[in-house]
């Protein structure tokens, strides 16, 4: 799946400096701008879970709404409820059509919950997803392991890096913080 429009960026620097963050962008084809401040990050489950997604919004949205639902369903126990998630996200036929990654965090940890019924627990402690992702990640990488700053300058620093060199990424950065 190739995603146009937006970059989300997550890091974990312990239980209490939890954040996801994502730009603003939405793209319409190839070459439209048709918003610049979309927020594609929120606070889930009493705010205990925090999501970002990239892709389409409508098909995104959905998909949170779901997984709040499993969430509860599982006791707020984050990779029972993505689990559960993928698995009806890949066999049910109409949400097998939808078009979109997902990046959900809670205390204890992080996740990329996709369409393929893939649930990917990443070896660092961030993650980032989209068209600047491969952007973002490097730069959080590089900023996890090698400064001391909260997660949420990471995440800050690493879209600002990722809206500096993707066109389908800006610099109206939204984050949430656990």
């Amino acid at each position: 799946m190739e995603f146009r429009g937006t970059t989300i960026c997550a890091v974990r620097r312990s239980e209490n400096d939890v954040c996801i963050g994502g730009d603003g962008q939405v793209t319409f084809g190839e070459n439209t701008v048709m918003k610049h401040k979309a927020k594609k990050v929120r606070k889930i489950y009493e705010g205990k879970v925090v999501t970002g997604f990239a892709g389409s919004v409508a098909d995104a949205i959905t998909l949170i709404e779901k997984f709040e639902k499993k969430l509860d369903e599982h006791g707020g126990n984050l990779k029972r409820a993505a689990v559960s998630l993928a698995q009806l996200w890949r066999s049910d036929n109409a949400l097998r059509k939808l078009e979109a990654l997902m990046l959900a965090a809670d205390k204890d940890g992080m996740l990329l919950i996709s369409g393929n019924g893939e649930v990917i627990e990443p070896d660092g402690d961030y993650i980032a997803i989209g068209s600047g992702g491969n952007y973002a990640y490097s730069a959080a990488k590089a900023l996890f392991e090698n400064t001391d700053l909260p997660a949420e300058d990471i995440v800050r620093k690493s879209l600002e890096i990722a809206a500096s060199i993707c066109v389908y990424t800006n610099d109206n950065i939204s984050v949430e913080k656990l």
